[in-house]
């Protein structure tokens, strides 16, 4: 199964945010797909569109903090959204921002963010479901506890873990994530809780990890709280990325003593590619053969231990970005049609 929002969003330009994405990458993929003849029948018979499931104040406040929950639900979530997507410059001037060429109002990112959650959370329940199913969106694992991060308002890979948990769907979870960056937030908000055990394979240098590791407090920076299993891959090491994350799937299924979870939820992540333009992006450079042994190492791990899979899109920038995406979908599709 593949789930996607029915109606596309606006361009951040809409909201008079001069940041530079580039093509939707899940739409070309789905565009590509669509042509080969063998692939076609496949893809129209997954292809799901997201329902209406309504993410409640409740729902944030099993991760986010009440004061945080509640300045979202204010006239306070502009500055919020300023601050997660980095509009505001250290002298409080607008950056890459300007109001005055907005055709939107800037708190509707707000309610985009939701709709996300509600795709995430609605994936995870397919895959308790039916084994498997890719969310064409997702991914915010750099929303905090206390705040926004990273164009990441919510963190909606937490949040539907934890709505799973709160339904009774699910007990034990595993995040694995392979995004470029760190997935600093969900580090955060799960650690000291062994029902949800965290994985994550980034870049051993840059953001978020260049920041101060310890706050003015002298308490830990919420981007260096570690993962369960954290694999930092140094620059120049793509060769040992795919080894070291089978390494780290094998900790992974010892760490509750080869118990399987409930549910995996895996952050796709396209941005480790070696043609991703995101200039933050830049310490792994992975080839599309390197991008196709990394997924289906994960995807088979998960599936020969009977584990459903839940995939969130997650990065993926530039107008190549729909490479590796289109791969994997092709061969996940595939694959799930018997090989």
């Amino acid at each position: 199964m593949i789930l996607y929002d029915p109606d596309p969003r606006p361009a951040l330009s809409a909201y008079g945010i001069a940041i530079p994405i580039g093509p939707d990458a899940a739409r070309e993929a789905l565009e590509t797909l669509r042509h080969e003849p063998r692939v076609a029948p496949l893809l129209e018979s997954a292809l799901t569109p997201r329902g209406d499931t309504e993410i409640t104040r409740e729902d944030l406040e099993r991760v986010h903090s009440e004061e945080y929950v509640a300045r979202l639900y204010s006239e306070g979530v502009e500055l919020e959204i300023q601050r997660t997507y980095e509009l505001i410059d250290s002298e409080g001037k607008y950056h890459r921002y300007d109001p005055d060429r907005a055709e939107r109002p800037l708190e509707e990112l707000f309610e985009f963010a939701l709709e996300t959650v509600s795709g995430s959370y609605e994936c995870c329940r397919h895959a308790i479901e039916h084994s498997s199913c890719f969310y064409l969106g997702g991914g915010m694992h750099h929303g905090k506890r206390e705040t926004g991060d990273g164009f990441c308002l919510i963190n909606d890979v937490v949040l539907a873990a934890r709505k799973i948990q709160a339904d009774g769907l699910g007990r034990r979870i595993w995040i694995i994530d392979l995004d470029v960056h760190k997935g600093d937030g969900t580090a955060e908000l799960t650690a000291g809780d062994d029902s949800i055990r965290t994985l994550s394979v980034h870049m051993a240098r840059g953001w978020p990890l260049d920041r101060r590791e310890r706050l003015p407090d002298g308490s830990l920076h919420p981007s260096h709280v570690p993962s369960d299993i954290d694999v930092p891959i140094a620059e120049g090491g793509e060769d040992t990325y795919v080894p070291f994350l089978e390494e780290a799937l094998d900790q992974l299924d010892q760490l509750d003593n080869f118990e399987a979870p409930d549910l995996a939820i895996v952050l796709y992540g396209a941005d480790p590619y070696e043609y991703d333009e995101l200039p933050s992006s830049g310490g792994i450079k992975l080839t599309l053969p390197q991008m196709g042994d990394r997924d289906e190492l994960v995807y088979r791990f998960l599936a020969d231990r009977g584990i459903p899979r839940a995939y969130l899109k997650s990065g993926g920038y530039g107008i190549r970005a729909a490479d590796p995406l289109t791969r994997f979908l092709r061969w996940y599709l595939l694959e799930e049609d018997g090989g």
